[in-house]
């Protein structure tokens, strides 16, 4: 890294920037747009992925509902990281079982309110980012005006049904969403961003860049040329197409690898048994299976007819594997909320400053063996027949019952 250099404004302050940077933060200052104080304080964020994503960052409104470990991890960074709101969103009261895996409440909030008690905390990680609390119910808001002035909308810990739900008005108020959860050493985030324009950065090659579709999901919709360090630097504007949670739970990999016997095998089996949990979530069987035979039958067959779905080999479906992942279910550890919050948090500050390759769409992560693979799930992966035969307006239905895990 460069050293440290001043850059100085125009009513004398001093601020502190890089060679590299230092162009760039006088810019800032000079315009006004961001105080002095706030670019010495996000300086090294500024440096990393510039100043407009910062001004977007700064202005973002974030709703986060069902505050647990995962989401205790999440505000904690997109605090930090300089938004200008977040609205925690949580029903429930702090438990003796809140207390293991979450930093945010404490023994003396037993019986609080969950968003109530994490707010204070939440407040002394950056106090220039305000703090709202909503201790209702969210999941009977229905009405995408409610919902229209967050920038983005993320859901942690809930059933499926809870997570389709939000996902669905979320879409009806045109704003991105996350579902996430965490079960143990496992956990994983979807995304649905709807329809994301972003850039990445590149070093300029001589073969040129085509305006042209790069998969089913995502295509390439222009480019620009600047000069950096005496390098010609590409930047490419793309755009990813999402698709609904409650879609994802039936659709099938990426082409690329369901015509791939190499990589079918390398899919984590992870993917297989979260997409029975939605599917036994889905059908009102209850939020986790309980250890009654008929239970674990019902949950077995299910994981097995989803792998069968995905046409991955059987034998990559092992036994044990869905055992530790059934005695995991409802549990939080520490560990792996923190990456998993700190992956999401990241996602969500890249789509904020529309840099970078968001998550598409779905992430998993395996705390046994250290691996977060992200798989596409969409239907757009159906061949050209499959396609035609699928709804256009799948829905959650009239009946179904919504649960906080």
């Amino acid at each position: 890294m460069a050293e440290p250099t001043t850059t100085t404004t125009g009513n004398g302050t001093i601020l502190p920037s890089y060679d590299e940077a230092g162009s760039t933060v006088a810019a800032i200052a000079q315009a006004g747009t961001i105080s002095a104080d706030e670019i010495a304080l996000y300086d090294r964020q500024i440096r990393l992925w510039g100043v407009h994503a910062q001004e977007k960052i700064r202005n973002a409104n974030i709703l986060l509902i069902s505050i647990r470990a995962l989401a205790n991890e999440v505000a904690k960074n997109l605090v930090l990281a300089g938004i200008a709101s977040i609205t925690l969103a949580d029903h429930e009261v702090v438990t003796e079982n809140d207390l293991g895996a979450q930093f945010l409440v404490s023994d003396a909030d037993i019986g609080k309110n969950r968003a109530e008690a994490a707010a204070p905390q939440v407040r002394k990680l950056n106090p220039r980012v305000k703090v709202n609390v909503i201790t209702r119910d969210l999941r009977p808001e229905q009405d995408p005006n409610f919902y229209t002035p967050y920038d983005v909308i993320i859901a942690t810990d809930l059933d499926f049904l809870g997570l389709i739900n939000f996902d669905s008005v979320a879409t009806l108020a045109n704003r991105p969403y996350y579902a996430a959860a965490s079960h143990g050493f496992y956990g994983y985030i979807f995304a649905n961003l709807i329809s994301h324009d972003f850039v990445v950065e590149r070093e300029k090659s001589n073969r040129p860049t085509l305006l042209a579709a790069e998969t089913v999901t995502r295509s390439v919709l222009g480019t620009a040329t600047k000069k950096e360090n005496g390098k010609a630097i590409e930047m490419v504007t793309k755009r990813e197409t999402y698709c609904p949670m409650l879609a994802a739970k039936d659709s099938p990999l990426s082409r690329d690898v369901q015509s791939n016997k190499r990589k079918l095998r390398k899919v984590h089996p992870l993917l297989t048994c979260i997409r029975a949990l939605w599917e036994y979530q889905y059908k009102s069987l209850g939020i986790f299976p309980t250890h009654s035979h008929a239970d674990l039958e019902a949950f077995t067959q299910m994981a097995t007819n989803k792998h069968k779905d995905l046409f991955l080999p059987p034998e990559t479906l092992k036994a044990d594997f869905m055992r530790s992942f059934l005695q995991n279910l409802g549990s939080e550890l520490a560990p792996v909320t923190a990456f998993l919050g700190g992956q999401l948090a990241q996602d969500v500050i890249n789509v904020l400053g529309k840099r970078e390759q968001p998550i598409q769409n779905m992430m998993l992560f395996d705390g046994e063996d250290s691996s977060g693979p992200i798989y596409t799930l969409n239907p757009l992966n159906f061949p050209e027949e499959v396609l035609c035969a699928i709804p256009a307006n799948p829905t959650v239905p009239m009946t179904a019952t919504v649960t906080v895990l």
